[in-house]
């Protein structure tokens, strides 16, 4: 993720009555999160939502949000605020402390002989998989409505050693769901092209762990139809990531979305990967770049050969899947983009998450989560939650990031 320069002053908060064409409006959004010490929690910075369903009692339905180094929040449908979790303290004082950046979750999973609700986080500053346990009376439970229930043993996913963990090419996105009856949880690789499944697992007293089954390594450079060989530009050492991704129990498949790239389709079997597909690319793919150190920035150095997508403007980001759609956060021009969810994943239209009834736009979208249950009056078709990168206003000279929330029968109709 790209983290953009606020420009408070230039982005004023615009009160509209209905939306404009190609615009759906926030029913709601939670409360601003700031990512400095003097935050509460502190070093808070919003970045990826997922969405539990109460199977019984929609209205008590969760919001779950990584906040970074503030941890993890907890929502009710309202988008009040149930509680904050923090991250893990790091082991010692010289490593890097616990830095939440995806969630997702998974209902009814079978783990010790019991049927139990589930969210994964990956932790980015610990290279782990944290496991929270969501309490059955959903909104209703309030500040008790998740707990920590990781394996205490579980070790790191891609590193060999707390040292290497330091280094932080580390578990990045996150996703969970069901191949057949099998539940699965799916992280990439901070700064790297590699995809890891794994299966979850029974720990010491009522804990939950993961396991490395498969792991897959995503192309870091392409071939044009010029003949010529494309790598997109980073920092020395860092790889083209992938982060934002969906598991589509349905249709047996993964979408991930590699930032500089474009979204690619994986077939998703209970202990491995098919061979990947790329379904759309970001309109800068194959622009020749290079990298600045004193910047630390990447800047065109020639002509566009033409060769990217026409829909998707880097980064590529969170990805859901609801009904026929596939939804992409298209986070460089603050779009979602549709596909059709099954075949040639057509593209079949876009939107943009205006301001409106007394709720700030959203910019610079890294996740989004979509369920399509009846969850009441304001979300009858269903709620598609999706991150805000520029909260506005800002907290004095602080940027601020938060999460929106859209019915998605409004993205339906817009859509339609």
């Amino acid at each position: 993720m790209r983290t953009p320069l606020l420009m408070a002053a230039l982005v004023p908060l615009l009160i509209a009555s209905s939306p404009g064409p190609g615009e759906v409006l926030p029913v709601t959004q939670t409360r601003a999160f700031v990512d400095d010490a003097s935050g509460t929690p502190a070093n808070a910075d919003a970045d990826d939502p997922a969405i539990w369903v109460h199977p019984r009692s929609a209205g008590q339905s969760v919001v779950l949000g990584t906040l970074k180094e503030g941890g993890l929040a907890a929502f009710d449908l309202a988008g009040r605020t149930l509680g904050t979790y923090p991250a893990p303290l790091p082991p010692t004082p010289d490593a890097k402390p616990g830095r939440y950046n995806n969630v997702d979750v998974l209902s009814r999973v079978p783990v010790g002989g019991q049927a139990r609700n589930l969210a994964f986080v990956s932790d980015r500053g610990r290279d782990r998989i944290r496991v929270y346990e969501i309490d059955g009376r959903g909104a209703a439970a309030g500040a008790a409505v998740v707990r920590d229930v990781t394996d205490p043993g579980a070790r790191p996913v891609f590193s060999s050693s707390e040292e290497e963990v330091d280094d932080q090419h580390t578990a990045y996105g996150v996703a969970a769901g069901y191949v057949g009856r099998t539940p699965v949880v799916v992280t990439n690789r901070r700064n790297e092209t590699r995809v890891a499944l794994l299966h979850v697992a029974a720990g010491p007293n009522g804990s939950v762990g993961t396991s490395v089954v498969s792991t897959l390594d995503i192309p870091a450079s392409f071939r044009l139809p010029d003949g010529s060989s494309w790598t997109p530009c980073g920092e020395p050492g860092e790889g083209p990531q992938l982060e934002g991704m969906v598991v589509d129990s349905a249709h047996g498949v993964l979408y991930a979305a590699q930032e500089d790239v474009g979204i690619w389709r994986i077939p998703l079997g209970a202990t491995g990967f098919g061979t990947p597909v790329l379904i759309d690319k970001v309109r800068s793919f194959g622009v020749p770049q290079t990298y600045d150190p004193e910047t630390e920035e990447c800047s065109v150095s020639g002509a566009d050969p033409g060769f990217g997508g026409t829909h998707l403007a880097a980064d590529a980001e969170g990805l859901t899947v609801g009904d026929d759609y596939l939804i992409a956060s298209s986070q460089g021009d603050s779009r979602f983009v549709a596909y059709e969810r099954t075949g040639r994943n057509r593209y079949v239209g876009d939107f943009v998450v205006g301001s409106g009834r007394g709720n700030d736009s959203v910019e610079h979208s890294d996740g989004a989560h979509v369920v399509t249950a009846d969850l009441g009056p304001a979300y009858p078709e269903g709620l598609l939650v999706v991150h805000d990168g520029e909260r506005t206003p800002a907290a004095g000279d602080l940027p601020t990031t938060g999460f929106a929330y859209v019915s998605w029968a409004d993205v339906l109709d817009e859509l339609d």
